[in-house]
């Protein structure tokens, strides 16, 4: 299958059990039916535990002045695309 932008060969890979077509060139996208479903449902999965278990997190020097120090949390769409 061609890319429908650029019109490159589509490379298929399959990336936590969900297929994928990508283009190397532009590095579009594209999903069958039921594949964004399937995205959709393991991220929420991912997250719930995620969501119970997060506290917002206070840099020691920073404490008095409210400073939030954000920590940085891979998920499954991180996986996912990460060509």
């Amino acid at each position: 299958m061609q890319c429908p932008i650029d019109g490159t060969e589509l490379v298929m890979t399959e990336r936590s059990g969900v297929e994928i077509d990508y283009c190397p060139q532009c590095r579009g996208v594209w999903l069958d039916r039921g594949e964004l479903d399937k995205i959709i449902e393991r991220s929420a999965a991912q997250m719930a535990p995620q969501a119970q278990a997060a506290r917002p997190v206070y840099d020691e020097d920073h404490r008095d002045s409210g400073y939030r120090k954000k920590k940085k949390r891979g998920g499954f769409l991180d996986e996912l695309f990460d060509f």
